[in-house]
């Protein structure tokens, strides 16, 4: 957002998503009490272990795990998750994104059983656990 005098402002946005972001924010109310059992994730430490098995993670796969674990029941938007991993504004290209996401699910079908990120098409992902 830009003031070009005392009496106007100028906003500027990437696409009609970002701006209804910002002219209709969505209320963060949590649905969920936190991860899974049996998910620790430390991001101070750089570790997350599942069921006490330690899941070899980057630190932006721990990141995009980490803020999925947060509220795992809720979907996260692409948004909403470029945001809080990238710590930077999302231009409509999901394409690094979705290349993480592709790297952090492969790990979690190599090490963790039953744990998994779905996606929700045209949405974003959300963590899941399975039998």
């Amino acid at each position: 957002m830009r003031q070009l005098d005392p009496g106007g402002v100028v906003l500027l946005c990437a696409d009609l998503d970002e701006l209804r972001e910002i002219l209709f924010p969505v209320n963060d109310v949590m649905l969920s009490g936190g991860p899974p059992d049996g998910l620790l994730v430390d991001q101070v430490g750089f570790k997350a272990t599942w069921r006490g098995r330690t899941l070899p993670l980057t630190r932006l796969e721990l990141r995009m795990l980490g803020c999925l674990a947060e509220r795992s029941q809720e979907v996260w938007t692409y948004q909403a998750l470029f945001t809080a991993v990238w710590d930077s504004v999302y231009l409509g290209d999901s394409a690094i994104l979705h290349s993480a996401m592709k790297r952090l699910r492969g790990k979690l079908r190599a090490t963790a059983d039953g744990l998994e990120v779905e996606t929700v098409r045209g949405i974003g992902y959300r963590l899941a656990v399975r039998a």
